[in-house]
């Protein structure tokens, strides 16, 4: 007992309290271990990525992004024998039903129709900021990024490459030395309905049939004009300047001006477009993609690929090469784009019925 009368615990039930305390706390820790470690995962986060750009080129970006943000991607490519006409309408025909999440496009009609049909999502995120207005939605349906420019390609062998020599054979009575790509799709197709807009409907279907009577080669795509410039079968063409780069480095007797519209003095510029699908599944990730993609790092990245593409926004000059310098000079001359929303299907009807009989 102690001096007051009362009995203190003995030594051994001391130890019994302390073993009760300790492997009471042995067991709240444990349960909570046991929570933690088998409480239910979070799902991954993750964006579906409808891509008709070339995915030699796309591929590394979209899993770049994968490793820098965690966001697990799952892309859909587009075909080379549909380029993104399969793509446009396979989200068309899934309008009631979103299953992508962002749309990666290469040229700009397909964005056009997207849009007139309810099938994208405006969002404005600090991608879009940096974009100069003629090549965005000023709802910021579409931004675009990392252009390809039309381009005059000239066998160097042949002419001297300047706007006049361009100017004395144009004005031949025979163009069977000058290639185009037949203008039903891609890029041809977009700057056909540029000159639709530019020079209106009838001087256009005028145009267009003199040089048809004048012999000019409608080749089967872009690449097959290259060839026929590069290889010397014809003197020049219009062509994109991706492909035209294929040849310069090949070392092929190619040189490239930039087609100007006659009167306003503008180039053709066709961005890679991108924008979200409405009410797509993954929302959130959709806007950080599309942040990611029209920052100055991708398009420094895109400019420094094989395809020489065309930074829009500003970007540190220093990392261009001279080629995507003069590109970019070329590209702030750009039409506007957006105009062509009205001129978009008409133009096509008519080249269907000219195409397609």
């Amino acid at each position: 007992m102690n001096q007051h009368g009362l009995q203190t615990p003995s030594k051994s039930h001391s130890n019994i309290i302390t073993f009760i305390i300790v492997i009471a706390g042995l067991l709240v820790l444990g349960g909570l271990l046991y929570v933690i470690n088998n409480k239910p995962t979070v799902e991954q986060k993750q964006l579906i990525v409808y891509c008709a750009h070339d995915q030699v080129f796309s591929e590394p970006i979209l899993k770049q992004f994968e490793k820098d943000t965690g966001i697990k991607v799952y892309p859909v490519y587009d075909t080379e024998a549909t380029k993104s006409l399969g793509l446009t309408e396979r989200l068309a025909n899934e309008k009631d039903n979103p299953r992508c999440d962002v749309f990666w496009n290469n040229e700009i009609l397909g964005t056009l129709d997207l849009q007139s049909k309810g099938i994208l999502q405006p969002y404005i995120g600090k991608g879009y900021n940096r974009i100069p207005s003629i090549y965005k939605d000023p709802q910021g349906q579409w931004v675009g990024f990392a252009a390809r420019m039309r381009v005059w390609i000239i066998n160097t062998n042949l002419i001297t490459p300047t706007p006049q020599a361009i100017d004395v054979m144009m004005e031949k009575p025979i163009l069977d030395r000058v290639a185009f790509a037949k203008p039903l799709y891609g890029t041809t197709r977009t700057h056909y309905t540029v000159l639709w807009q530019t020079m209106g409907e009838d001087a256009l279907k005028k145009w267009h049939k003199d040089i048809i009577d004048r012999q000019l080669i409608f080749a089967q795509s872009n690449g097959q004009t290259k060839n026929l410039v590069a290889q010397g079968n014809c003197t020049l063409g219009w062509t994109d300047t991706d492909d035209f780069f294929v040849a310069k480095d090949a070392g092929q007797p190619v040189e490239m001006l930039p087609y100007r519209l006659d009167d306003i003095d503008q180039t053709i510029c066709i961005p890679n477009t991108v924008m979200m699908i409405r009410n797509c599944p993954n929302p959130d990730t959709a806007k950080q993609f599309i942040d990611y993609i029209v920052s100055e790092k991708i398009e420094l990245q895109l400019s420094q690929s094989s395809a020489r593409q065309i930074p829009l926004g500003p970007v540190d000059e220093s990392k261009l090469s001279d080629n995507v310098k003069q590109l970019k000079t070329w590209a702030e001359d750009g039409f506007p784009l957006m105009e062509l929303q009205e001129a978009r299907q008409p133009a096509l009807d008519w080249l269907k019925s000219e195409y397609l009989q």
